[in-house]
């Protein structure tokens, strides 16, 4: 469902070849993943490969059975509406819908009927607590409320692969607790959670722990030995 091989990618600056991610190999079991290293080792250059948001520059991503380095941007686009959800730094919530119809977004793409995706909103937003403000927009939210509809969007289609790039950054203890139990009872059977983070406490909730250094793969463990 979610493999790659021989992953790199590097980018010019100017007249320099900056490396970001070297020779990255792994099979993503189902489950939850921990991708862990100090800042610049390529983390969240692997999470935007691995969801096809970025092509390599050299070596195969495939997800949910298709190549995505082989695939135009429409294509990709497909694969992850079909396979994949997402929790982004940055949020990315549409700034003209309110919090319930951002989480109905992809059910809108994906043709769920209208009472079906205002009921599975709804039971989204109450899982993370914001069924109260559910018809606000996301300039009168929080940063944390905004973090946390942007979890329950990506949860809206029950995706097999879920990443999430540092999902708890914004938040509180309690709520990123409670966000964390939410993804991580997300990662059960098939589904997989592919979970950036700095937080070694978080990681070690995961099943297992990819250390990066330098953009390599330098370790995988079980989360238990964290």
């Amino acid at each position: 469902m979610l493999r790659a091989a021989n992953l790199s990618k590097r980018y010019r600056q100017g007249t320099a070849l900056v490396t970001a991610l070297e020779g990255f190999s792994y099979d993503f079991p189902p489950g939850a993943t921990a991708v862990v290293g100090p800042s610049g080792s390529g983390k969240t250059t692997l999470l935007n490969l691995l969801a096809g948001f970025d092509l390599p520059s050299e070596g195969e991503v495939e997800l949910g059975g298709a190549r995505l380095d082989r695939l135009g941007e429409d294509e990709r686009a497909g694969v992850r509406l079909n396979h994949a959800g997402f929790v982004f730094q940055s949020w990315n919530l549409l700034p003209t819908l309110t919090a319930l119809e951002n989480v109905a977004f992809p059910l809108l793409l994906a043709g769920v009927s209208p009472q079906e995706r205002r009921a599975r909103a709804l039971g989204l937003l109450e899982q993370v607590g914001l069924a109260a403000r559910a018809d606000h927009r996301p300039n009168q939210l929080s940063g944390g409320e905004q973090q946390r509809v942007a979890i329950a969007r990506a949860l809206a289609l029950e995706p097999a692969v879920l990443f999430a790039d540092e999902p708890t950054g914004n938040l509180d203890s309690a709520s990123g607790h409670r966000v964390l139990d939410l993804l991580l009872e997300h990662a059960v059977g098939e589904r997989r959670l592919v979970l950036v983070t700095h937080d070694l406490e978080i990681a070690a909730r995961a099943e297992r722990v990819l250390h990066l250094r330098d953009g390599r793969l330098i370790k995988v463990e079980e989360a238990a030995a964290v």
